[in-house]
């Protein structure tokens, strides 16, 4: 068998999974944290694309996620459609994101990482003090959801394949990215900026066209968002919110497509269902994320590879050595 045979295997099992799992999961509450999971999936990846592969670590992108959701339920309120609100939604967001990166990709580090959090705690504030218009912390609800093809969405079922669709494009558009000339030279400016410079690239430039993208998948995951909750809050352009986001991202295993996802996974399942049985849940995924830095540095998916890399290696060693004593 080839090294890429258990690899298409877990992927046709994973895909199986994902789509028969309102069949086999009759509780309506299990399929609506299926959906958050994906949905928080989208805005992890959304974030890998600057901290794994373009090495900025952003502690803004929760602003970007609430920028979108705000600017979509705020229209929806004043009674616009639902295909104007994503649209100007998705607008919105991508020119957040081009003013974030003009003024935060300055610097790198540390400085890019205070920047991102700057800009992230002023759109907070103007969400949390601007009453008139974000009516503060009662929030904005949205009574409706869109309709694709003329298929409702108010269901837990038909919700969670809408969510799966946008996610399934999410991951094959990071794939792509990934693999492009694009992506190379985004990991480039990561690993050697100044060599990239004198070869002739505009490092500057790639890494906002990078901010660009990864905006617009936050800006899709912060619709989302609003549309499963049909509420938002300044809370989701929290400080806590990018946090959590970026620890999906190094907890699951940056540069990496499955890492994220599985980052989302830990932390929805502990804020949603771990903690209806543990108290002190938090302490809990606390410890979590302290054993996989501490045993699996690079990540739980790259870390999980390595081991399963080792042991099978070993197993062939083994019976390599007994077919020669034999």
């Amino acid at each position: 068998m080839s090294a890429r045979g258990p690899r298409f295997f877990a992927i046709g099992v994973a895909i199986a999974i994902l789509l028969t799992l309102p069949l086999w999961i009759a509780n309506s509450y299990y399929v609506n944290i299926a959906s958050q999971i994906l949905l928080w999936a989208v805005a992890a990846l959304a974030l890998n694309v600057l901290v794994g592969y373009g090495g900025l670590v952003s502690l803004g992108h929760a602003a970007l996620f609430g920028a979108a959701g705000y600017t979509a339920a705020l229209l929806l309120k004043a009674g616009h459609g639902h295909l104007v609100a994503d649209l100007a939604a998705i607008g919105f967001t991508l020119f957040v994101s081009a003013i974030f990166a003009i003024l935060s990709l300055r610097s790198t580090g540390i400085a890019f990482l205070m920047i991102t959090l700057a800009l992230g705690q002023i759109l907070w504030g103007i969400a949390y003090r601007w009453v008139s218009l974000t009516q503060g912390d009662n929030g904005v609800n949205v009574t409706t959801r869109p309709r694709f093809f003329g298929i409702s969405l108010a269901t837990a079922d038909a919700f969670y394949y809408a969510v799966l669709i946008v996610f399934a494009l999410a991951v094959i558009s990071m794939a792509i990215f990934v693999r492009s000339p694009f992506g190379a030279s985004l990991r480039g400016t990561r690993d050697q900026a100044r060599r990239m410079n004198a070869l002739g690239y505009n490092v500057w430039l790639i890494r906002f066209l990078a901010f660009l993208f990864s905006g617009f998948w936050t800006g899709i995951a912060g619709l989302l968002f609003v549309y499963y909750n049909q509420f938002i809050s300044p809370q989701v352009m929290a400080l806590q919110t990018s946090a959590e986001i970026l620890l999906m991202v190094i907890s699951g295993g940056t540069a990496t497509l499955l890492g994220p996802i599985a980052g989302a996974a830990i932390v929805v399942v502990m804020k949603n269902v771990a903690s209806a049985y543990i108290e002190r849940w938090n302490l809990v995924l606390g410890v979590i994320f302290v054993l996989i830095i501490s045993f699996m540095p690079d990540g739980l998916i790259p870390g999980t590879a390595r081991i399963w890399r080792s042991g099978w290696q070993t197993l062939r060693a083994r019976a390599a050595r007994g077919v020669r004593v034999s």
